[in-house]
């Protein structure tokens, strides 16, 4: 499937945000946003731009390829914010707009006169979604707080890994991704509130409390029964069996059989029925119980069959299991395709660009990329002359300034 700019009707085209951070907790909001419709106007510095677009490991031709990613379905404008002029240009803005995201220091927007209380003397209906390590508020909230602290604080990087290993990363930026998602939940919520009330609110999105929503029970676990989760690697404990195991031509395939109804097709797979009504695994609490045993039991089975040949069997049994997918599987998956999981676009130096696609999906109002992260500036005239009114000769002045 290909995507490009169309003028068919989007559930948030009548939202209009403005979006001041960088790099990844603030700007994922934006794109969320703005997938689903909404008019996001970035805002970068004239001189460098989002620091985005030069990060990544791999850049063809010199570009970034997360910043089409992250920065699609945007506009681009440029303002120098540590002037006067260009917090004046984006004060304009904000005086037209619904929604408002930054992920400074808490601080910053007040140092730049664009307070909450101010913008809201001009426009009150004005939402300002607000993500930062550790909120707006207590006594670390002036530290700088990246993905990487908020991950540790939040508790994430405690139980991701191996036993025997120190803490490990999840091998994406999570910290800031779920900071984002939550600051878009946030802003939807806030702006369903305006409906009723006609003002506006602050969304105070914290990477540490994001991390910290996602664990589960991990909290009232120590406060009433003093157990303390540890990183458990490839399992789950207790919870048996739910692991990797190998295959006869050098694959891993991950199976789930831990619920009672599922072990039973698992064993029935595997031609020892007699499994299911062992002991030792005829209930969740005995497989918990025996799941090292358990484990090397299966990984002996699964590794006398390749990896198609196994998979056909357990689903055939209707037992859930699949490859540890890596970007190559992804793009050739008939299940992907079908769904359109993976969308392709234009690039104008790279070509053809392939990326995930808009989740979740909805029936009647789906949201849509309609194109790749903008050029630097790329939108100055059509924000700034046609929204804010501003004439050629205050345009030219302010390019020869350096203030955009």
């Amino acid at each position: 499937m290909s995507s490009e700019e169309t003028h068919e009707t989007l559930p948030l085209d009548d939202v209009r945000v403005v979006e001041l951070g960088q790099l990844l907790a603030g700007p994922f909001c934006g794109q969320l946003l703005g997938d689903f419709g909404a008019e996001v106007i970035k805002v970068e510095d004239p001189a460098s731009g989002d620091p985005m677009r030069q990060w990544g490991r791999e850049k063809p031709h010199g570009r970034s390829l997360w910043w089409p990613v992250v920065a699609r379905n945007k506009k681009s404008v440029t303002a120098d914010l540590r002037t006067a002029e260009g917090q004046d240009l984006v004060r304009r803005m904000l005086e037209k707009a619904d929604v408002l995201i930054e992920n400074f220091r808490p601080g910053t927007l007040e140092r730049w006169g664009l307070a909450p209380e101010r913008l809201w003397e001009t426009n009150p209906r004005l939402v300002v979604t607000r993500v930062t390590g550790f909120g707006q508020t207590g006594p670390y909230a002036s530290r700088a707080g990246y993905g990487s602290i908020g991950e540790a604080m939040g508790g994430i990087r405690y139980v991701t890994g191996d036993p025997d290993r120190p803490p490990a990363r999840a091998g994406i930026s999570l910290g800031d991704s779920l900071a984002a998602t939550f600051a878009c939940l946030g802003t939807l919520v806030a702006l369903h509130q305006r409906e009723r009330t006609g003002r506006g609110q602050v969304v105070d999105s914290a990477i540490y409390e994001a991390v910290l929503a996602m664990m589960e029970s991990l909290i009232p676990e120590y406060q009433v029964a003093g157990y303390q989760r540890e990183r458990t690697g490839t399992t789950l404990p207790n919870v048996a069996p739910s692991n990797v195991y190998p295959t006869a031509d050098g694959e891993m395939v991950l199976v789930a059989a831990n619920q009672d109804t599922v072990f039973r097709r698992l064993a029935a797979a595997m031609d020892r029925p007699e499994l299911a009504t062992d002991e030792r695994y005829a209930t969740h609490g005995a497989r918990g119980h025996h799941m090292a045993e358990l484990d090397e039991l299966i990984a002996r089975w699964t590794a006398t069959q390749p990896a198609d040949a196994l998979l056909e069997l357990l689903h055939e049994h209707g037992v859930p299991a699949g490859r540890i997918y890596k970007a190559a599987d992804m793009l050739t998956d008939p299940h992907f395709a079908a769904r359109e999981a993976i969308v392709r676009l234009t690039h104008p130096d790279l070509g053809e660009l392939a990326m995930h696609n808009v989740v979740p999906k909805l029936s009647e109002s789906p949201g849509r990329v309609r194109h790749v992260g903008p050029r630097l500036g790329e939108h100055n005239d059509d924000i700034y002359r046609d929204l804010l009114g501003i004439d050629d000769d205050e345009l030219s002045s302010l390019r020869s300034a350096g203030i955009i």
